[in-house]
């Protein structure tokens, strides 16, 4: 009955979206690391950064620029960029733009990395959306404790080439004494030592299945099974939702409610959102491979929020509903 009623409740919005003229535009979202090692690549150490002046340029065939936006990034190193219309972005890169007026606002401000070009997640009745992976930002030094590089190696100089040995006459070796060897004297071998016994290590205790290198999107229905309550990892069933989703999502929804509570939401589009928000909160912190990162999931949820429109809850539920629609990779849990 639950799937029904999901399937009523799309085609109901797209026949209104169809009747009402729905115009369209177009967000890129993306997130930014300090790379505090300064490797060019991500590791442990690095942390989104806040502050950071981003730039997503535009470009036809001849190399000409044809649109640029600049954004500066929120407090969880994210940003999100709107674009009224429908614009051609399927050539169009996103990169840490020269930081030097925002050199106070962060120690981590230095274009570090190539340009992403834009990839699309998701196109709606003219609503489509662009994501970049992650850019990096560096510091002035890297971090004390970062891994040191391994030295240079070292140069030798080449071969030196010698002249070939002079050959000699042979020489005749002089006469040698007969050798008297000593008397054998018997050796006592000791007896063969006795081997300590031998312990067997107790079995391994079994790991929960580990989905998180595999793309892996499940629904809302799913998560809520008790046998799949290990995959439940960087929040409980007991989270509340102003934690996992901020102050934003705190005034809206009450200090109260679980984000188990909110799995079970349905019937008002308020409702809706935050179950697939929910959802594809669950999703990204469990697979790797999951369209929406976790960062990205709480700033679009509070961008709808924030808006107050209908219209724009109604059309982030549905982006979330069809990343939540992918094949799940869960197995029961022992």
């Amino acid at each position: 009955m639950d799937l029904n009623h999901n399937l009523f409740f799309v085609s109901f919005l797209v026949l209104c979206l169809a009747t009402n003229g729905v115009s369209g535009y177009a967000t890129v979202t993306g997130t930014v690391f300090c790379d505090q090692c300064k490797d060019g690549e991500r590791s442990l150490f690095d942390f989104p950064v806040s502050g950071i002046k981003i730039s997503v340029t535009c470009s036809d065939e001849n190399g000409e620029v044809y649109m640029s936006r600049e954004e500066i990034t929120n407090w969880l190193g994210g940003y999100v960029m709107r674009f009224d219309g429908t614009p051609d972005l399927s050539n169009c890169y996103a990169q840490v733009a020269d930081n030097g007026a925002q050199q106070g606002s962060s120690s981590c401000s230095i274009a570090s990395g190539p340009p992403q070009k834009l990839r699309l997640i998701f196109s709606f009745f003219g609503i489509e959306t662009f994501a970049a992976d992650p850019l990096l930002a560096q510091p002035l030094q890297p971090m004390s404790s970062c891994p040191k590089p391994p030295p240079a190696p070292v140069m030798l100089p080449p071969p030196v080439t010698l002249p070939p040995p002079v050959k000699l006459p042979p020489l005749l070796p002089p006469p040698q004494a007969p050798i008297m060897l000593p008397p054998q004297v018997p050796v006592n071998i000791p007896p063969p030592a006795t081997s300590p016994p031998q312990f067997t290590l107790p079995p391994l205790p079994q790991i929960p299945p580990m989905p998180f290198l595999e793309t892996s999107a499940c629904s809302h229905q799913l998560w809520i099974r008790p046998e799949y309550r290990c995959y439940w990892r960087a929040i409980g069933p007991d989270t509340k939702v102003a934690v996992a989703f901020g102050l934003i999502a705190g005034r809206r929804y009450g200090t109260d409610m679980t984000v188990r509570e909110a799995l079970d939401g349905h019937g008002e589009a308020y409702k809706t959102l935050l179950r697939e928000a929910t959802t594809a909160l669950l999703n990204s912190y469990n697979s790797l491979g999951f369209p929406y990162s976790s960062i990205a999931v709480i700033t679009q949820t509070n961008f709808a929020l924030l808006g107050n429109s209908e219209h724009d809850i109604l059309m982030t539920a549905i982006r979330f509903i069809k990343a939540n629609s992918g094949t799940c990779k869960f197995t029961v849990c022992k």
